[in-house]
Formats: structure tokens, C-alpha cells, sequence
């Protein structure tokens, strides 16, 4: 798109399925790496990507061109085909329905990387479903309890 201008960093959270710890740290990597490869095909730049055995924290520069929703089902639903095919787990894997999103200016985006980066620390001390609750407070996302990541 000519004339086009825009400077788009989104957040993204999403957990496996049932919040079961199935994320191992022995392919969690490969698994950043196909994740990251998704992301670069739709045009979008990968800043960071991390997380611990129940969810995934992304942050990217997202272009104008794409849906987010459309972005996140085939980063999800290509994520758990690869994890599947390649027999990673010893059952099905699967995400849990939804998404959380939350948008940054740069003169925070420095602040998020870390946070990021230091996800195995920050849950030593916080669950991931108290780490969410509080983000949606903070940045007061209206929400409906019922479809809310289920706390293990």
C-alpha cells in the first residue's frame, strides 16, 4: 500500500490448551522458530517471542495488511500441526480457544522485551492466570469471565 505509514506492536498471549504444561524445553526453541517463520511470511517482524510450559508471549511489529485474528488463528493453527506431526507430545496438542492482544508504543517496546525475555523468572513468583488478570485490569479490557484462560 502506497502512502502507507504505520508503526503497530502488538503483544500477544495465548496458552495451550487446558493450560497443561506441555511446552518442553527441549524443542520450545524449534517451536519460536516455526512460530517466528509464520509471522515473517505474513510480512510482520518478530521482536520476541518466549513463554514457559502453558503459554507463549509474542511481540511484533504488525503491518496494515492482515487481521489480527486471521494472523493469530494461522500462527495457532499451524503451530500445533507442526507440534503434532512431529509427535512432540504423546497425545493431540492444541491451543485453548482465544487470544489475549495488547498494543504498545515504541518508548515501551523496550520495557516488554524484558518482560518478555525474563518470563521462566516472573513465574516463579506469578501464575500465568494472575499474570492475565492483571493486564486486562490494567489496560481494562472488558471481559467476560466464563471464556477467560482456564486457571489450571
Amino acid at each position: 500500500m502506497a502512502n502507507t505509514y504505520t508503526q503497530i506492536h502488538i503483544h500477544a498471549v495465548f496458552a495451550v490448551r487446558n493450560r497443561e504444561c506441555l511446552i518442553k524445553k527441549e524443542w520450545k526453541v524449534e517451536l519460536y522458530k516455526y512460530m517466528t517463520a509464520i509471522i515473517q511470511n505474513n510480512n510482520h517482524k518478530v521482536l520476541v517471542i518466549n513463554g514457559v510450559e502453558d503459554h507463549v508471549h509474542i511481540l511484533f511489529g504488525m503491518r496494515p495488511t492482515q487481521a489480527l485474528s486471521e494472523l493469530m488463528q494461522m500462527i495457532k493453527g499451524d503451530s500445533s500441526k507442526w507440534i503434532n506431526q512431529n509427535k512432540l507430545t504423546t497425545f493431540k496438542f492444541s491451543w485453548q480457544e482465544g487470544f489475549g492482544a495488547f498494543s504498545y508504543s515504541k518508548s515501551h517496546v523496550g520495557n516488554v522485551v524484558n518482560y518478555i525475555n525474563n518470563q521462566e523468572q516472573h513465574h516463579k513468583k506469578k501464575s500465568f492466570h494472575e499474570e492475565y488478570m492483571e493486564m486486562l485490569k490494567k489496560y481494562e479490557v472488558d471481559f467476560d469471565p466464563n471464556y477467560i484462560f482456564k486457571p489450571i
